[in-house]
């Protein structure tokens, strides 16, 4: 069988792995404990053939071999900013391409990951959102992610610099696509991630950003547990309408009391709202006092965000000390208010910038390559 047509393991749980195992004849007494192998290999060393996985028999690795991969996806791009941060354009398969970006910090590393090709929101800011939609990524995908990162930090047991803290601290679903709309994708990939038995990242440093799909917003305290950040940007609907036209089916009154209402909402378990700074269009000290209106009662950080040029997009970054006073409106107000550091504009990997040269491919091609679940 060709490498291409065997399944991927990566990014299955571990009753699907265990399904496999007995699928190739492993005895049902021994299928538990291969199964926790196999999980060790792929997320705590980082194995990408079954061949490294010394303490399965030959045969068991000749099996799963024989059917089965875990290999990575390819990496077509990999380019270093000159702030440290890097950016990753990996393809899936023919035509499936998505960016990944990380961003060495002092005292962190963040990985932000993509959830899709392309995205269906169109904010007018985004320079994602030009690019159509070609599909989701499935979990293996997403989390493949997290190990091609891994690959190039060197963060796993026994290779050159895996001594010293950790590089890989936190990650993101800030990357290309809308999580909320491949929420069970999503979802097994961040399990995984934040797996105790893997080589795990607290749920408390895994952030997935939404743009106010409210019916999934509660399923990612329920389902996930990971923090929550919303994509806001506007705090009038008649401008958020323009930036973030999913406003039209979930408005902001209605965003707000799904944000009042998410489980768990605590000051530990605060959410996040982002702000891109736009000059003369939401920038003012009257959408200040708006936005600390509507959040009133919400435990909440406020990210802003310097916009971040992209060719043919249509807006300006607000002046920096305009930004600054916008920040004091807010930080007065009781909210935290940071502002975001660009990172990674000199390679396109900054926040709104990402875009892929996927091509969108006929129903039919897709279909062909859709993995299968």
């Amino acid at each position: 069988m060709s490498q291409a047509a065997k399944e991927n393991l990566t990014g299955l749980d571990r009753t699907a792995l265990a399904e496999r195992f007995a699928q190739i004849g492993v005895p049902e007494r021994q299928v538990r404990m291969r199964t926790n192998q196999l999980w060790s290999w792929l997320y705590q060393r980082g194995a990408s053939d079954f061949e490294a996985m010394t303490n399965l028999s030959k045969d068991v690795r000749k099996n799963l071999d024989d059917q089965f991969t875990v290999t990575r996806p390819e990496i077509t791009s990999s380019q270093i900013s000159q702030d440290g941060t890097r950016k990753w354009l990996i393809r899936f398969a023919p035509g499936i391409e998505a960016e990944t970006v990380y961003i060495p910090e002092e005292d962190r590393g963040t990985l932000c990951v993509s959830s899709q090709v392309g995205c269906t929101l169109n904010c007018s800011f985004c320079h994602t959102g030009t690019q159509k939609l070609v599909r989701n990524l499935t979990a293996g995908e997403i989390i493949s992610q997290v190990l091609i990162a891994k690959d190039a930090l060197e963060e796993w047991p026994g290779s050159d610099d895996d001594t010293g803290p950790r590089k890989l601290t936190n990650i993101v679903m800030m990357g290309m696509g809308e999580p909320l709309y491949n929420f069970d994708n999503v979802r097994d990939a961040l399990l995984i991630a934040s797996d105790p038995e893997a080589a795990p990242i607290s749920k408390r440093r895994i952030t997935l950003s939404t743009s106010g799909v409210i019916p999934e917003i509660p399923r990612v305290a329920d389902e996930i547990g990971v923090m929550l950040a919303i994509s806001l940007h506007a705090a009038r609907d008649d401008l958020r309408d323009e930036l973030v036209p999913i406003n039209k089916k979930y408005p902001l009154k209605e965003l707000m009391k799904a944000c009042r209402n998410f489980p768990g909402l605590s000051n530990p378990k605060r959410i996040t709202f982002e702000y891109v700074m736009l000059k003369g269009l939401n920038d003012s000290i009257a959408d200040a006092k708006e936005l600390v209106r509507i959040l009133r009662g919400i435990p909440a950080k406020i990210n802003l965000i310097p916009f971040n040029p992209w060719p043919g997009s249509a807006y300006e970054c607000s002046d920096w000390d305009q930004i600054e006073k916008f920040s004091d409106v807010i930080n007065n107000a009781g909210y935290a208010s940071p502002i975001r550091t660009p990172r990674g504009r000199d390679i396109m990997a900054a926040c709104g910038q990402l875009k892929s040269e996927s091509e969108k491919l006929r129903a039919s091609e897709r279909r062909e390559q859709q993995p299968t679940a």
